[in-house]
């Protein structure tokens, strides 16, 4: 019959994964729960609110409504248009769908959309702004769709772009696939906001940092926040079924943001051109899974 009795060096059954005699052996006498399961653990130490197959599914039937949108808003833009028309087709695409935009009324926010142009960096109000040729716009939308999230976002151009456009959209863009490459079980946050840094840097521009991917799902803002800087090995390390959001908002000139009087639109304080591209990742067993997928 195998021995249970516990020795100074079995693993102390506080769950520390210490062994007895450095851990609980000198402590007061306490009655011993059950260790934490990962998902308990997770939860209890960062708030992090690990999703099942189900809420997967789910999550994954919100994202496919938020690729919809912006395509549909992708085959409409066109200068002339303002930006509070592009906020109408995402509340009748959603309406259409039984969706809710998650922007709506969240701390007073008044619309179904946030839509950035140019040097406008995010959470731009859509309003009688007129959309012009050569014009960035960035369109980010979060339904809530069966009681469940998915956000993402993309940055458009409208007519000819020029140079400068060209090059912080594309930057932006290759920023959020290599943040997404390096999402796998073991890797941490860290790992994801030092190579969307380190690339961003390397071509000249700057990564916002008053601004973070956050997790979603179940809630419009959940705990894991998602820095687009940091350094390797740093952060919370990565685990199958977190779900957040990788959201690099990519400047071509400083990092500095300025908010202006409606306290929701920021800008760059420099002026310069800012671009985003955004997806919802799932931790897979063996790396990620976008529930919001697009090419790029």
């Amino acid at each position: 019959m195998k021995d249970n009795k516990l020795g100074r060096n079995s693993l102390c059954p506080c769950g520390s994964g210490k062994k007895y005699k450095k851990c609980c052996l000198n402590k007061p006498f306490k009655k011993f729960s059950k260790p934490l399961s990962l998902k308990e653990r997770y939860f209890k130490d960062y708030k992090i609110r690990l999703k099942n197959s189900k809420d997967i599914e789910m999550i994954k039937k919100a994202g496919k409504l938020v690729i919809e949108t912006l395509n549909l808003i992708e085959s409409e833009l066109q200068a002339g248009m303002t930006t509070n028309d592009i906020d109408i087709i995402v509340r009748n695409h959603f309406k259409k769908k039984g969706a809710k935009a998650a922007t709506l009324d969240y701390m007073g926010y008044p619309k179904n959309s946030c839509v950035s142009v140019n040097n406008v960096i995010c959470h731009g109000i859509p309003d009688s702004t007129v959309i012009k040729n050569g014009d960035i716009v960035n369109v980010d939308i979060t339904p809530i769709y069966n009681g469940y999230l998915a956000d993402a976002n993309k940055t458009f151009f409208v007519g000819d772009p020029g140079p400068e456009a060209k090059k912080i959209v594309s930057v932006s863009k290759q920023c959020l696939k290599l943040g997404m490459e390096v999402v796998k079980p073991g890797n941490t946050i860290g790992d994801i906001g030092w190579v969307i840094q380190n690339y961003a840097q390397r071509q000249g521009c700057s990564v916002v940092e008053d601004y973070v991917g956050h997790g979603v799902g179940f809630e419009f803002h959940e705990a894991p926040q998602v820095p687009h800087f940091g350094k390797k090995g740093a952060g919370i390390k990565l685990i199958p079924g977190m779900v957040f959001t990788i959201e690099p908002m990519i400047n071509l000139g400083r990092k500095d943001v300025v908010v202006l009087k409606d306290e929701w639109t920021a800008v760059t304080k420099d002026n310069s051109l800012s671009a985003q591209f955004e997806q919802t990742i799932y931790v897979t067993k063996n790396g990620y899974e976008s529930l919001t997928p697009f090419n790029i």
